[in-house]
């Protein structure tokens, strides 16, 4: 089989179209992680990711009697990109069916490139379903964005230029995994000629089908996905692509969105990319990598696979980023309420900088305060603070990997509930963003219950996230569990949260 995939990666017609992008050393990551790290700059293709390679290599292969009767794909990015480029460099109708969440950054892209877009659905199983649907009527040729061999073969042209271009030989290369496609035929390519270099798959938390795979010895199908990384969020790798990933791939990292949002900043420092979190996923996977095996010295590859991310994004990435390098802690800390008291707090933290500091009056002895620090990436710079604050006194807790206190209590500190708020629960939704959907949910949930606290802020991504707070009596738990289910949108029951109790009860 791998014979087979080098032939066809070999004989890829690619460079008709994309780009034989540089290898970009990583010289601050280097210095600090004292391993010499590399950056393949897909990022630097015609449609800012590799995904032109596959979708080139596999429409230019088809028949003619296919290519007349012109191209179809399902997609929310990047291969809607390629695909359009590629039918249009070769004269070919092309049709994307994108979800309605699509943002328009993406939608006016395809346009531009001379494609058809057809928006359906909330999320891509629905433009999938719809696409296929098409197929069937229309006619069109279907051209899917990783489990095809010539797409595969595409892809495994990234692998030929770093084996190419790198003065020495990788000790390990990562690469970042949605449905398989970009690592199965790198995999391919690198384990023919070069077998002892270790092939790493990076995937998010949010979407690790390859690591269930490997898990189970066979393909499965993750019950959700999140879709922070819209680029990888996969819920079953491919059928074609696992055939090689099984057998070839050596290990898969996974990666939290927070690490991912560490690793975009990462990438930006070294190059000024401002990389999609798909696109730094490797970057993420690699520097877990280092951590794990305390590694020195070693020459690893990472992929930049694609820069098209949504600028409303960036605020929420921005926000994130130093928590989840680490460099940053957010504590709960409980302070005299007394004339003086936050400036002797600050004095003790020495010259770590403040980041974020959050409080309102509402006790006459205490105050309850949201602090942000910055610390170093150094080991035990994080509990090292807690430690030192608490032998002067201080009672804290560590909110920093906290969901609600990340996305909505840093935005809403303020005050406590008054005694007229009685039977209150708290939930966090998560539901698909598109316009009016905000409106829409508040108009489902205020009619049959008081709203008596509520936090939205958008992300630019595809999900919103709410922060609601409901007077519930104890008879009517059962109905509101009931209620939650039928508006089938993901939830958690927060009340019982330290952050929300700290600050907002």
């Amino acid at each position: 089989m791998l014979n087979e995939y080098l032939k066809k990666i070999l004989s890829s017609r690619v460079y008709d179209v994309a780009e034989e992008t540089p290898v970009h050393t990583a010289t601050f990551l280097s210095e600090r992680l004292e391993n010499q790290i590399w950056i393949k700059r897909e990022d630097k293709q015609p449609v800012y990711s590799f995904k032109i390679r596959g979708a080139y290599n596999k429409v230019v292969q088809l028949t003619d009697e296919e290519k007349a009767r012109g191209v179809i794909a399902a997609s929310a990015g990047n291969h809607a990109q390629g695909l359009a480029l590629a039918a249009k460099e070769l004269g070919i109708k092309a049709v994307i069916v994108m979800p309605r969440t699509t943002p328009e950054i993406k939608v006016k892209s395809v346009k531009a490139r001379g494609a058809r877009v057809i928006l359906h659905g909330d999320a891509f199983d629905d433009a999938f379903k719809y696409s296929q649907k098409l197929v069937e009527e229309k006619g069109y040729t279907y051209i899917h964005p990783y489990d095809d061999p010539d797409t595969i073969a595409g892809q495994g042209t990234v692998a030929m230029e770093i084996l190419r271009q790198m003065p020495v030989q990788p000790d390990a290369i990562f690469i970042p995994v949605g449905g398989g496609g970009l690592i199965a035929g790198m995999a391919a390519y690198v384990k023919a000629l070069a077998p002892n270099i270790r092939i790493v798959g990076v995937e998010s938390s949010e979407s690790a089908c390859l690591a269930a795979a490997m898990a189970a010895g066979h393909r499965v199908i993750l019950p959700e996905v999140g879709i922070f990384a819209d680029g990888v969020a996969v819920a079953q790798i491919g059928e074609n692509t696992w055939e090689i990933c099984k057998d070839y791939v050596d290990e898969v990292i996974t990666c939290t969105p927070d690490e991912i949002c560490a690793a975009i900043k990462d990438t930006f420092d070294d190059t000024r990319a401002v990389s999609e979190p798909a696109g730094a996923l490797a970057i993420a996977g690699l520097k877990k990598y280092i951590e794990r095996e305390q590694c020195k010295g070693q020459n690893l590859v990472a992929i930049l696979s694609g820069a098209n991310v949504n600028f409303d994004r960036m605020r929420y990435i921005s926000e994130v980023a130093e928590i989840g390098e680490g460099r940053e802690v957010i504590l709960a800390a409980t302070i005299p309420e007394e004339p003086g008291s936050f400036q002797r707090f600050c004095n003790l933290l020495g010259k770590s900088p403040i980041t974020e500091f959050n409080y309102r009056y509402s006790r006459d002895d205490e105050a309850q305060i949201y602090v942000g620090v910055k610390v170093s990436d150094e080991p035990g710079s994080r509990k090292a603070l807690v430690d030192d604050l608490e032998a002067e006194g201080y009672a804290l807790i560590d909110i920093t990997d906290d969901e609600v206190a990340k996305y909505h209590i840093r935005h809403m500190v303020g005050g406590h509930a008054p005694a007229s708020v009685t039977d209150e629960r708290v939930y966090r939704f998560e539901f698909p963003e598109r316009p009016g959907a905000l409106l829409n949910f508040l108009k489902k949930l205020g009619k049959r219950f008081n709203i008596s606290l509520f936090h939205y802020r958008n992300h630019g991504a595809a999900y919103g996230r709410v922060l609601v707070g409901l007077q519930i009596t104890d008879d009517k738990r059962e109905q509101l569990q009931g209620y939650l289910e039928e508006l089938g949108y993901r939830y958690w029951d927060e009340t019982d949260n330290t952050a929300y109790q700290r600050f907002l009860r």
